[in-house]
């Protein structure tokens, strides 16, 4: 399989840093089902330590009101998977910044955390969601130097955070896709790979 991939997957990636705030696209051929076509913001990053990061584009089969009590909004409103760790927390990733007292700044204009009352107020005034604010169930997470083994071996590419507008709208492939073209010229050849090539 190994072969197979690498005549498919013969592309010559640029070497890229991982950093707080910047955006782990998931190699087309990532098999682990948390992480296929999956796009993970990273909230924390330290080399020497443990780093950790929300997949901002997997939907779970939940809503926020199965697992929220005093959500009184009646639309359905997507709980997402943020990785395999801690699957019973709830993390927030936001564009609301001061509205929400104590969220901390992760990248231009994106916040992860803060008040989570106050961002369950804002779910029921009707403000809007989509593209604002997504929950997460869980996280992603890497030991001392995991992830920078990882980015050797091209697992992931490293993007920036050049427009928050879109980056909490849209889920699923469409979302990796979309965030692949936003790479370049560079990453175009990842478009047009099968996520299975036996599957062809």
């Amino acid at each position: 399989m190994k072969k197979l991939e690498s005549i498919l997957f013969n592309i010559n990636l640029p070497d890229r840093k991982a950093y707080q705030g910047s955006l782990l696209i998931a190699e087309p051929f990532l098999r682990e089902c948390y992480f296929n076509h999956a796009v993970i913001s990273l909230i924390e990053y330290n080399p020497s330590g443990t780093s950790m990061g929300l997949v901002l584009n997997k939907q779970t089969n939940y809503n926020l009101s199965d697992l929220i009590s005093n959500v009184s909004r009646p639309d359905a409103i997507p709980v997402y998977c943020g990785g395999p760790m801690s699957c019973d927390r709830m993390y927030v990733v936001h564009r609301l910044g001061d509205i929400v007292p104590g969220s901390r700044l992760i990248a231009n204009g994106l916040y992860v955390g803060g008040d989570f009352e106050m961002l369950i107020d804002y779910v029921n005034s009707d403000m809007p969601l989509e593209g604002y604010v997504r929950f997460c169930l869980g996280y992603s997470g890497w030991g001392a130097g995991q992830l920078d083994e990882e980015l050797r071996k091209k697992v992931w590419a490293v993007a920036s955070v050049s427009n928050t507008e879109n980056l909490l709208a849209g889920s699923e492939d469409a979302y990796w896709h979309r965030q692949v073209k936003q790479m370049g010229r560079d990453y175009r050849g990842w478009l047009y790979h099968p996520q299975n090539p036996r599957m062809n």
